[in-house]
Parts: structure tokens; sequence; C-alpha cells
């Protein structure tokens, strides 16, 4: 049991006892606790064995002992019995914007609807913009989310989908029948949303050997073999694995096939044409004899192409570009100067200003910037100006302690319903670096958005916009806003716009980032991140950063402390 799914179990008995009317601290207990079983980077069931995990914010006996509980059991005997209790549809309408628990209340004593598929005919019908305090707007609203949850339904987060796949990869290797084992496909595009598991392996023996091997793999479910070398592992978690089986001299070519996605394999089928070869199944052939490709750079190289990375494989403009040696020089993790973007326990974080800046440094990174929530996040416990006064002494003493890493003084402040920054101008003064987002109005529509967003932009204290779009993968579309015009504002004042790395955010989407880019826009990458344990979100932005094509120049904490600085006061300055 995985702390995934149990971090999943303690949000359902969270969303549960809301949905019962428990009170306010008890349902937020769960929910506390379900985010940091969610962060822990550690073994979760030896923490949970020797009681290490109380050591955490949001964990105490109580929701120490469900968790001990899922992690024998695989199920709580507490979600179990809310479960018999409360209509599992009622649970899933939490996941549809705009619906709060008491309107979730109203929907289900109003018209008698308790399932998703009932929740969608009386929006379509008309019962549902006939309640009080919904209308037709807000029916229409709730129609689209669901449709939204439909098409997502049998996605998961690339990061769960990863780490899955990498010890799948693992366990894959050390099968006797197979020499190598390589993760492809969408993983390996490092897409957001991932629907299965792709891998190609190099078998040492019979076909059939392999196929006995991978069945006996643990926790298999169901087990198809197709075409012989083909073979689909379906989980008891739910989780699909297509396991393509090779030989040596044909694993460049199949890997390639298996990673890139339908658009970029059909230019490399185009450029295999224009050069007198032909793009097969089984390999690229040459007058009726396939050409050996046991590499990747094998398979480019037959096509006069330097390799492409995995992560521009889909047939974007790729291929014409590495034809024309005009493919992009990508961002590497190492070029990250700056770790941005993270909160602490002034705010709605888990981790101190100390260990923070421990963590940053022994991650190597030359800057930190510390960025708690402003005042008017009521929700993430954001700053009055007496704790902002109070952290920004211990930061000045963290620096003066603390070699190796210099910790910026930044704040995430709201982006407020009319457009203006959350604190007067001489608080937002007093900080290094300011990121602005919008945390609520989501219901605002189009214009009213982007007028929001472009008259925030008007304060020279805003350094980055926060989490851009604000969509949440799986659960929140993009707000509705006028990307082009922010782009082109952004890219005219030097306000950079961030690459989230939230793994539930990954905002900016990658698509746009190259719409940024080309606009002029400056990208910052932000982990989002509430605890230490977070630090990892910074390889989920650089993974979208590549995936959007950028460059080292084209990222403001890639810049030395100095050039980020330099960029905040010419900002101010502007």
């Amino acid at each position: 049991m995985g702390k995934n799914e149990v971090s999943r179990q303690l949000g359902q008995i969270a969303a549960c006892l809301e949905l019962k009317g428990e009170n306010t601290f008890r349902v937020r207990a769960y929910q506390n606790a379900a985010r940091a079983v969610g962060a822990f980077s550690d073994n979760l069931a030896a923490a949970a064995t020797t009681g290490e995990l109380t050591e955490l914010k949001g964990i105490g006996p109580a929701t120490l002992k469900i968790i001990v509980e899922i992690l024998a059991t695989g199920k709580s005997e507490m979600l179990e019995s809310l479960r018999r209790e409360i209509p599992a549809g009622l649970v899933d309408m939490m996941q549809i914007s705009g619906l709060g628990v008491t309107k979730i209340r109203q929907i289900h004593e109003g018209l008698g609807i308790d399932t998703l598929s009932e929740l969608e005919a009386a929006a379509r019908d008309g019962r549902l913009a006939g309640l009080h305090r919904f209308g037709p707007k807000a029916a229409a609203n709730v129609l689209r989310s669901l449709e939204f949850l439909m098409r997502v339904s049998e996605s998961r987060l690339f990061h769960h989908a990863n780490s899955e796949a990498q010890a799948l990869n693992a366990a894959l290797k050390e099968l006797p029948a197979i020499s190598d084992a390589r993760i492809v496909g969408s993983i390996r595009r490092r897409c957001e949303l991932i629907e299965d598991m792709d891998f190609v392996v190099q078998s040492t023996g019979p076909l059939e050997e392999l196929a006995g091997q991978l069945n006996s793999m643990a926790d298999v479910a169901e087990f198809t073999s197709q075409a012989g070398a083909i073979s689909t592992i379906k989980f008891t978690s739910g989780s699909v694995a297509h396991v393509y089986a090779v030989n040596p001299s044909e694993a460049g070519f199949q890997i390639v096939r298996a990673t890139g996605n339908a658009d970029h394999l059909r230019a490399l089928a185009q450029r295999a044409e224009g050069l007198g070869l032909e793009w097969t199944s089984a390999g690229i052939v040459r007058d009726g004899t396939t050409l050996p490709c046991a590499t990747e750079e094998d398979v480019y190289a037959t096509l006069d192409l330097p390799w492409i990375p995995p992560e521009l494989r889909e047939g974007r403009g790729e291929v014409d570009a590495a034809a024309q040696r005009q493919l992009p020089s990508l961002v590497e993790p190492s070029a990250i100067r700056g770790f941005l973007h993270c909160h602490t326990d002034y705010s709605d974080g888990t981790s101190t200003v100390r260990a923070w800046a421990e963590a940053a440094r022994a991650a190597g990174y030359e800057y930190l910037g510390i960025t708690d929530h402003s005042a008017a996040a009521r929700f993430a416990g954001g700053l009055y100006p007496d704790a902002i006064l109070q952290q920004h002494a211990e930061i000045d003493e963290a620096n003066s302690e603390i070699e190796d890493v210099i910790i910026l003084k930044g704040v995430e402040v709201d982006i407020l319903r009319d457009g203006s920054l959350d604190y007067t101008p001489e608080i937002r003064a007093t900080f290094d670096f300011v990121i602005a987002s919008l945390h609520n109005g989501f219901g605002q529509d189009r214009e009213t958005m982007t007028a929001r967003v472009l008259r925030a932009m008007d304060d020279r204290h805003m350094t980055i916009f926060g989490h851009p779009t604000g969509r949440l993968l799986l659960s929140r579309e993009p707000y509705p806003m006028d990307l082009e015009a922010i782009f082109a504002k952004a890219a005219e004042l030097g306000v950079a716009i961030e690459i989230n790395a939230d793994p539930q955010r990954l905002d900016l989407d990658w698509r746009l980032v190259r719409s940024a880019t080309d606009a002029g826009v400056i990208i910052s990458i932000g982990a989002d991140a509430h605890n230490t344990a977070g630090m990892t979100n910074m390889d989920l932005g650089v993974g979208l950063a590549r995936k959007g094509w950028l460059t080292e120049d084209r990222i403001l904490n890639a810049r030395p402390v100095d050039g980020f600085l330099d960029h905040v006061a010419q900002r101010r300055a502007h």
C-alpha cells in the first residue's frame, strides 16, 4: 500500500466528515494528515511503525492509528463506515469546481440526487438551474466541470505514474528473461497526465518464457499477450502496463517508435520517405533490407537527424527543427540556481525557515526564495504585518549563520478581485520579490479575469505571476483568460510568468510555455512546496520547461542571485 493511496483515503475521510456536517477542526485534521502523508518522502510504513510520523505537523495519534490500519489492511474501517452513511456520488461531487458542501447538500436534499450521472441530467434538463442560488450560469458551470471530469477519469498525474513505472521498470530488469528494460511512451515524454505505462524490454530467451515470468509478477490481476511480442498487464491497483519485447538489433527503433506520439512518428515516416527509405513497424527499410538500429541515435542518424530529446517528441515542429540543426539546447536541472516559491510554518507550510535554508544548501542552490501567503489568504494562514517582521528577522539571522545559500524575503500575495495586490505598497516594498497569484473569484468571466490580471501587472512590485492559469490537474480547468494579452503585457513590463511545479498544477501548461516565450516572456520555475520534501517538485518543473522548448537563458531563476535581484530592481523602476 503506497503513500498515495493512504493520502487518498485520509482525504476521503475528511470529505465524508465535511458532508456529514462534522466540526471544522475534525475535518481539517484529516485534510492536514492527507497532505502530510502525500508529501512524506521516506519509508511511510517504517515511520508509522516507529511513531516517527507523529513528529510531522498534521499527524496525531488518531490519524496515525488509521494510517497504520490502511497500511496493514488496505482500508480504513472508519472510511468504510462513512461510505455506508454517505452516497459515494456526493463525495465525487466535491471534485466539481464551484460545488461546496452547502450546495451539494442542497442538491441532494432538493432534487434527491446522489450520483454524478443524475447531476448531469439535472444540469441539462433545467432542474439544477431552478434551485435557489443556482440559475442557468451555475448549472452550465457544473455541466462543464462534469464533462471535464469525465474526460480525465482514466488519467493519472505524471508523478504518481512515473513513481510506479520506475519501480516496475526495476522489477522488470530483475526477471531472468530480460536483459534490459526502458520506460517509454507518455511517461518518457513527461506528459502531465498518463493513462497507461509503456515499456520496451530486450528478451534473452523465448517469448513464451518471458510471458510466463511477466504473468507471475506480484499483484498481477490480468495478463494478455498479443502478437507474441506485446504483453498487457493489469495490476490489482488498476494500473495497466504494456510491455514490448524486442531483439537487441531493433531495440533503438522500437524505443523511438514506442516513445514518440503519433504526430512525431508520422513526421519521421515522412522524413524517411523523402530520403528514399521506408518506415515500417519492424524498422527502417532500404531496398528491401531492414537497417539495424540498436540505439535511438542510430534511428535519427539514419534519417540524417540529431537525437531528439524525448520531451519534444510531440509532432510540434521538432523534426523540422532537427533537420535544420535548430533544436534548442534544453535547460538542465543543474542550471537552476534559485529555489523559489516555498511556504514555511509561518503560513500553510510545515518546514521552518532554517530547515528550508539547510535543504536548499544541501541541494546545491545558490539562493532560496521564501514566499509565504499574504494576509488575504486567510485559508492558508496568511501573514499579518507583525508576522512579517518576525519572519524577516528570522531570515536575517539565518543568513548571518548559514553559509553557501542566500535566503530572499519573498511573498505570495493575493491578486484581489479588483486587480489590486494585497498589502500596502510600503509593506510590499519590504520584500525582495513578490509572486502575485489568484486564489479566489474563479467564477469571473473571461473579460473580468483578464482585466484583473492586467491591472495587477501595473503594480511594479509584482515580480512573478504565480500558477497563472489556475488549473488543477484532474479536478479544475484553467481560468477563462485572454492569455495572448497577458503574455504581451508581461513581456512589455518584465513580469515573469511562473511554471508552477506543484504536481497537481504543472501550470503554465507546456504548450503555453512556447507561446509565452515566443511573445518575449521570461519564465520562472517555482516549486510551490510546503515542506522540504517538496524540493523534488523542481524536477517536475524543469521537465515541463524542457517540454516547452525552454533554454536556460529564458528562465529567471537560472540567473545568479545578483541577476535575479537586478531583474526585480528593473521591474520596480519600470
